[in-house]
Formats: C-alpha cells, structure tokens, sequence
C-alpha cells in the first residue's frame, strides 16, 4: 500500500514526504483527525518510508516498496484491533501477579513500538512511557529510525509528565507519533515540542467515490447514507456495519415513537426487552443510544429548516413526520434523557427498563 493508496488529505501527505526527501523530519509529530480518518494508516506508511530496506520514489517524493523485511514486518501491525485482541488475550493468560505488572504493547517489527491506552482505564499508563524511555536512546538495530506510535492522547498526568522528559531531548534517530483527535487534548508543553499535522474530514462526495470502488455491493442510497454517517472518516467509511446500524435504527424509531405518542407501549416493550446484561448487551445499547442521539440531531436539522444536513436521507419522510410532533423543547429534553440513561449504564441498572423509562417519561401527553 504506498502513499498514493492513502485516500484523502493529499497535500498534508506531500508536505510529510517532502520532509522525508529533504531529511528534516521532526522528532515529534502529533497526527490529528477525527476517528477514522487515517492517522494511524498513515503513521505506519511514515514508519516504513522510514525504514524501507529497496525505497522507491513516486511523484518526485520518498515512497516506501511494501515487499522488504522491514516494510512486511511493520505493516504487521497494520490491523490494529486485532493486534490489540491478541495482546489483551497474552495478558489474561499471565498469573495475577503478572497482569499487574504488565502493560500493553503491540510491536511486530523490533524498532517500531505501538502503545495503545491500557485497560480498564483505556489510557497511557506511566509504565508505557518507561518501555519507551528505556528503549529510545538505543540506536535501532534492524532499521534507520525506531519508531514510536502512542495511538491515543488519553495521558494519565505521571505519563504525560514522563513523556515531556524525551520531547525535550529526543535522539536524532528517533521518531514520535502522538495520534489524537484532537490536538487540544495533549499538554500544552508536548504540543509546544511537536509538529502538529491535522487530517481534515473528507466530503460526503469523496466518501461515496471512495464505497462505489471499495463497497460495490451496497446500494448508492446504502452509499450515500454511510458517506453520511462516517462524517468524513474513511476508515469508519470503510469498516461500517451498515446492518447492524440499520437494526439499531429501527430499534430506535421505535422507542421515538412510542415516546411521541401515549397508550400504547407493546412495539416498545417487545423491542427493549431485547436488550440483555452481559458485554454483548452493552455494545448493543451503546449502539442504539449513539443512533438516538444521531436521529435526535436529524430532527433538529428538520425543524430548523437545514435538512440539507439530515444524515439519516433515507429515511427522511419518517423523520418529518416524528418532526411535526416533537418541538425544540421536547427534542431537548430527550437528549437530557438519554444522557440520564447512560449514567444509569455505568450504575449497572437494567438496560431494558431504563429505556422503558426513558420512552413513557418523554410521553407527550
């Protein structure tokens, strides 16, 4: 996959390359974008333009061949969440005593490290930065750079405080990706010692151009929709689970409707009740409650005459129709109730009745 294979943002990735050309590639770079958007896809092709064992040059700029050692073991790592699986599933296998000790790293090459936030917080951890520290003023021993991707800018304050240490006095044969999606979320002192290189969301136009070539079996209204959804990320373009979605949708027009109208609470009942304890149950609720919040805003764009920006286009009539019965205040006030449902996720209450809840409080009467 060379750099002409990333999609989107083609000037910010030239600009990167002419750095490499010129060998002035800084210690530091945060990557931001939105979710999706190719921050770490591109940090793994910088990783391999890096250290490529046969470079090519494409367009008058450094490229990297995909196909030497380095390349083949760096892109290893390329599909993230599995990479995550396996080191989680490592973990457990550990005696207690262990796990305690131990943090979560994803490397397939031995000079590129990826450090992931660590659960259950789901942040870097103090002893993360350490691996780090420990490792970084070693030159590398199978490639040019050593390579460092911190995959999030959830920092807990010691690790944030450990990394600032190495920004302020990086070896020159080092090289550190911050990835956030927002720049913002970092320290001021390590945005101050980095490039920061934002990664802007692509047009729904670009993203549909992008699915007829990637995902021709869905439909150009299926197309349009995700294009909608992903809200210019491509990755989450690409990876979208169109049908689960769609049952999350159903599920939640559902719930609306017996929100929007009194008596009659059968259709909800029969719906929510599916909705069981365990890790299953709670990404399936999570999903719905993130396309509640997503029809919520629909409904606003409707009622204030901006349906140019409704995302659902699909299913635009049905989102009419729900507008003419629910005014600015009531749409308000659901979302303030849906909030009140995630709370009483995270207090362990009964997934079904807190949507049952929900729906007969917001009855108009």
């Amino acid at each position: 996959m060379p750099f002409s294979d990333f999609h989107g943002n083609p000037e910010v990735v030239r600009r990167l390359r002419e750095m490499l050309a010129h060998e002035h590639f800084p210690q530091a770079v945060v990557l931001a974008g939105p979710a999706g958007s190719g921050k770490y896809t591109l940090a793994l092709m910088l990783a391999q333009a890096m250290n490529c064992l046969s470079p090519v040059v494409s367009d008058g700029l450094p490229d990297f061949c995909g196909r030497c050692a380095n390349c083949v073991r760096i892109s290893g790592s390329a599909d993230l969440e599995t990479r995550l699986t396996e080191a989680v599933e490592a973990r457990e296998n550990l005696r207690d005593a262990d796990k305690k000790e131990t943090r979560l790293f994803v490397q397939t090459h031995p000079d590129v490290l990826i450090i992931p936030p660590d659960p259950p917080q789901m942040m870097i951890k103090v002893d993360q930065v350490r691996r780090v520290i420990e490792s970084i003023y070693f030159r590398p021993g199978e490639a040019k750079e050593r390579v460092y991707i911190f995959t999030d800018s959830a920092f807990m304050k010691e690790a944030a405080n450990s990394l600032l240490k190495v920004l302020e006095e990086p070896p020159d044969f080092a090289t550190i990706f911050l990835l956030a999606e927002n720049a913002g979320e970092l320290l001021p002192t390590i945005r101050s010692r980095s490039m920061i290189v934002s990664l802007a969301p692509l047009t729904v136009g670009e993203i549909e151009e992008y699915l007829a070539k990637h995902r021709p079996e869905w439909k150009p209204a299926q197309r349009a929709l995700v294009a909608r959804l992903s809200e210019g990320a491509v990755g989450r373009a690409r990876s979208f689970d169109l049908a689960a979605y769609t049952a999350a949708r159903a599920n939640a027009l559902t719930v609306l409707s017996a929100a929007l109208r009194s008596g009659e609470h059968s259709d909800l009942f029969k719906t929510t009740e599916t909705y069981r304890a365990g890790a299953e149950g709670r990404e399936k609720t999570d999903r719905l409650l993130r396309t509640l919040y997503s029809l919520l805003q629909d409904l606003l764009f409707v009622h204030s005459g901006a349906r140019q920006l409704v995302r659902n286009t699909d299913i635009e009539s049905e989102l009419i129709r729900l507008a003419g019965q629910a005014d600015f205040e009531w749409i308000l006030r659901a979302a303030d109730g849906l909030a009140e449902v995630e709370r009483g996720m995270r207090r362990n209450l009964l997934r079904s009745l807190s949507l049952d809840a929900f729906a007969v409080a917001m009855e108009r009467v």
